[in-house]
């Protein structure tokens, strides 16, 4: 599960980039987090970026209602650009390693139900 988050931030960048460092420690500290990266469009500097990747969905699902998450990670991502975050990982690749496909075992959602 790869998820991204996106930020316009034009202002007070210290104190944004403190807010990511605090809730990438508390989603780092869930069991089924594999990693988390954080960066800024170089093309477009008010554009952030925060990616954390997870071993499954209901890995990220139960992060989300770990206390620390609440306290330091979902206030944050709120502020994210209003758009999908979440993806299945459906192929992957290593260096050095094969292409690994997966089927996917997202459930889909019929519009509107959730």
């Amino acid at each position: 599960m790869l998820v991204v988050n996106r930020f316009r931030v034009a202002t007070d960048t210290d104190a944004f980039t403190a807010k990511v460092h605090a809730a990438l420690r508390a989603l780092a500290a869930c069991p089924g987090y594999v990693s988390g990266r954080f960066g800024r469009a170089p093309d477009e500097p008010d554009l952030w970026c925060v990616a954390t990747e997870w071993k499954s969905v209901g890995a990220y699902r139960r992060a989300l209602s770990n206390f620390d998450v609440k306290m330091y990670a979902t206030p944050l991502l709120a502020q994210s650009i209003e758009e999908p975050s979440a993806y299945e990982v459906l192929a992957s690749l290593e260096p050095g390693g094969e292409l690994v496909v997966t089927g996917g075992d997202w459930v889909h959602v019929e519009e509107g139900r959730r």
